[in-house]
């Protein structure tokens, strides 16, 4: 067969099933075979006259426009479709709209190809002949092909748009008579309703009468499910299964029997359906709404007078929200909230954590950041200073910079509303604020809730707006911050940050990814701002691991400036000594060789400190090797403990089993206790199941109306309006966050009846108890309640310095 399957003869004349493939949920589609090497392979499609270059594939990504990676780390590719060069053609900068039509496509969704609204004609050049392709194609899921021309609505051949125009109103008729009830509720977007007016069909004699009714289903406390107003466009199955990963929805029946379902046939209430709300918010029309918004009254708790929530409405006319769904603008009742501010108000303070971001709209702002302070090592014991020394965390508690001069810091630069959002660096890594806003002038902003960001992700062009914004400014913060430069005057580190700010990169790195090999040539210097970094070195096929390395640490400095240490093998010179892998999701500044060199050179006295560092590190990771058994870092990295912040340990050589623990927990919460006596052992100590305060928090992650969150501290707030979807339990890897049904009244528009809904509950370090809320030194009812002196509240760390004393107090004493 031709490898040019659609558009080769047999593929024009017959439709054998042997051209096409079936996908994972057995729909028949055709075959397009991808390899690494056709993203490689640029081409011009002309769109409507322009020409556009192409790749022919690009890579697969999930739904935040992460990519995709098989399990030995490799790129996924798919192919390039028409819609893709469409948007490339049309949607260039926000507002911008694709003329295209789609109603079962969505970007942030696999193609399927299903409804064939988004028809375009397409014509070829072959041996210097342009002909046309007789059929209209879809453009959601029609590879592009070298010399391909394809004309959409949008052509400037009146003829051929006209002919396109048609079959689109044809289709939409076709669906508007069996599937649009003519009373339909307009305050609920319908892009059915939508489509039908932009593209109005001639007088044709189909019948409204539908030869089935298929009901509606009202048994979701959150979700109104109207069978007979369902296309069959399987966005919400796709939404259930690819994005959510919840594998509820599918299709049932055949002919005008056919509708979606849940589980096997039973009511949306009555399946597995854990109502996160992701088949309603992508559902084109009124067959899933919401019953009622999710309200939440943050801005009133948080944020001083003159807030008032922005509508649904308003925000579908600002460019930077035209491509958030809708739906969830209307369900999420207060999301962006609109904030009048007077001169000197402060928006955020460095060092806090944060839920929102926020959009300029008038008035500039002013950026203030406390100077870093030089740390000093403090004395923990030997063992204690050199993981402070690796981790490049000296002092847990010591944030690392003074607010003086002023009350805020130094002024480090003003914004407006030309720069179009502040604060999203928090939301999007879920680390404390880097800088201190404070309002320059009378103006006006829009806060927006982490959920909203999340959405806005989900399109190319906002997403690339955000992406490109925040690498510009966390590498700025970073830069200015970081402790590699401590040992600077006030001068050189401006002059050293002026120098590379051009010059370096944001990497970002997934779960297991490696970052260099040992053996391999070094080509370059890394800072990691954001996660874990695991170091090892392989001995005899085993795994021996060294170190890991925190947020602020750096590492990759030895093989840069291995020739200037004496006393080295020949084979190590300028080479890894070991192997670096990211432990979590990861973000490092990647600075090259070359620039490393010359930064070193302009300070003589970093490039003697990192000699000096280099040769420590080295020293320490040949002890590591020789004594394997007094690091007990594989175990603390397999457990996930190095993440976190508040371990609750238990020592079980104190512990008596009294489970006064559990009793202060549930008494101090109403009755439902916030964590179990149970978990993993790490050498004497038990690691009971309550939330460890994650560094980087995978809880927080995805909650479709933000209702968990962390606050000023360290801890875990989950909100009153959490509609019980269950995506922070199931994001946590630690069995830590659990569902709790309560009652409610539930009104089903007949009559009311007793429900129960869930909701997620986790420790929140006793933060909801007036008498430790805001005390540094008040210790959670867990550890208060302990007789046995047994409760301790540990980091990750401290736990690790612990054992590693224990180790040492016992090894002394064997060789005493």
């Amino acid at each position: 067969m031709a490898d040019d399957i659609f558009f080769d003869d047999i593929s024009q004349l017959y439709g054998d099933e042997e051209l096409f493939a079936r996908d994972s949920e057995g729909q028949l589609m055709r075959v397009a075979k991808v390899s690494d090497a056709d993203y490689e392979k640029k081409f011009e499609v002309i769109i409507d006259g322009e020409p556009i270059e192409v790749r022919k594939a690009v890579p697969a990504t999930d739904s935040q426009g992460v990519n995709l990676v098989d399990e030995e780390g490799n790129t996924l590719f798919r192919r390039t479709t028409i819609w893709d060069a469409a948007q490339k053609r049309y949607v260039r900068e926000l507002g911008g709209i694709n003329p295209i039509p789609t109603l079962c496509h969505q970007e942030h969704l696999k193609p399927a190809a299903v409804c064939r609204i988004c028809t375009v004609q397409t014509f070829r050049v072959n041996h210097g002949i342009r002909s046309a392709y007789g059929k209209l194609l879809p453009a959601c899921f029609q590879p592009c092909e070298l010399d391909m021309e394809v004309h959409t609505v949008a052509s400037p051949s009146t003829e051929i748009a006209d002919r396109v125009k048609k079959s689109i109103s044809l289709l939409g008729e076709m669906l508007r008579v069996d599937h649009l009830r003519d009373d339909f509720d307009r305050s609920v977007p319908n892009e059915l309703a939508t489509l039908t007016e932009r593209f109005p069909a001639p007088s044709l004699s189909f019948s409204s009468e539908r030869p089935v009714q298929r009901n509606q289903d009202h048994s979701s406390t959150l979700i109104r499910v109207d069978h007979d107003s369902c296309i069959l466009c399987d966005r919400c199955v796709r939404s259930c299964s690819d994005v959510k990963e919840n594998f509820v929805i599918g299709r049932m029946g055949k002919g005008y029997t056919t509708r979606i379902a849940f589980d096997f046939d039973t009511q949306m209430g009555d399946s597995s359906c854990v109502s996160c709300g992701e088949c309603m918010i992508n559902c084109p029309t009124d067959a899933l709404t919401f019953r009622e918004q999710v309200h939440s009254d943050w801005w009133n708790e948080k944020v001083e007078g003159g807030s008032l929530p922005v509508s649904a409405e308003e925000l579908a006319g600002i460019p930077l929200f035209q491509a958030v769904s809708y739906k969830f603008l209307q369900w999420n009742s207060g999301a962006v909230v609109r904030r009048m501010l007077k001169k000197g108000d402060v928006l955020c303070r460095q060092g806090d954590y944060g839920a929102t971001a926020f959009i300029l709209v008038q008035g500039d702002i002013d950026i203030y950041i406390g100077k870093l302070r030089k740390r000093s090592l403090k004395s923990k014991g030997i063992f204690g200073n050199i993981l402070a020394r690796f981790s490049g965390d000296t002092d847990r508690n010591d944030p690392g910079y003074d607010i003086s001069p002023g009350p805020f810091g130094e002024l480090v630069a003003t914004r407006g509303p030309e720069d179009l959002i502040l604060g999203e660096m928090t939301c999007m890594s879920f680390y404390p604020r880097n800088a201190t806003l404070v309002a320059r002038e009378d103006g006006e902003v829009l806060e927006v809730r982490r959920n909203v960001l999340y959405m806005l992700q989900r399109n190319a062009v906002s997403r690339k707006v955000l992406d490109r914004v925040y690498r510009e400014r966390a590498l700025q913060a970073h830069l200015s911050s970081v402790a590699f430069f401590e040992d600077l005057t006030d001068e050189e580190r401006e002059a050293s940050v002026e120098f590379l700010k051009n010059k370096v990169s944001l990497v970002r790195l997934d779960p297991g990814q490696a970052i260099f090999h040992e053996g391999e040539r070094a080509d370059a210097f890394y800072m990691i701002r954001i996660g874990h970094v695991k170091v090892f070195r392989t001995i005899r096929n085993q795994e021996r691991i060294l170190n890991y390395l925190r947020p602020n640490s750096y590492f990759g400095e030895i093989g840069l400036v291995s020739e200037s240490i004496t006393g080295l093998p020949q084979k190590v010179l300028g080479r890894r000594t070991a192997t670096c892998v990211a432990l979590d999701d990861v973000e490092v500044v990647k600075i090259s060789a070359n620039v490393f060199e010359k930064l070193t050179s302009m300070n003589p006295s970093l490039k003697k400190k990192v000699i000096e560092i280099s040769k420590e590190r080295l020293y320490q990771d040949q002890g590591r090797l020789l004594r394997p058994a007094m690091a007990p870092l594989p175990e603390l990295l397999d457990q996930g403990l190095f993440n976190g912040q508040k371990l609750l340990v238990l020592d079980l050589e104190a512990c008596t089993r009294c489970d006064e623990c559990s009793k202060a927990c549930a008494d101090t919460h109403g009755g439902i206790t916030r964590l179990v006596r149970e978990g993993l052992r790490f050498d004497q100590y038990l690691i009971a199941s309550a939330c460890r305060s994650c560094t980087d928090p995978y809880c927080l992650v995805g909650c479709p109306v933000d209702a968990i969150h962390r606050e000023g501290a360290l801890h875990i707030a989950i909100e009153d309006h959490c509609i019980g979807c269950g995506q922070c339990a199931k994001n946590c890897p630690y069995g830590n966050i659990n569902m709790v049904g309560f009652p409610a009244v539930e009104d089903d528009h007949l009559s009311e009846r007793a429900v129960v809904r869930q909701r997620a509950t986790t420790c929140d370090l006793c933060q909801s108890v007036p008498a430790v809320k805001n005390q540094e030194d008040a210790e959670v009812s867990c550890v208060y309640a302990c007789p046995h002196d047994a409760a301790f509240r540990w980091s990750g760390d401290e736990l690790c310095e612990k054992v590693m004393e224990r180790h040492s107090s016992d090894t002394e004493r064997s060789t005493s």
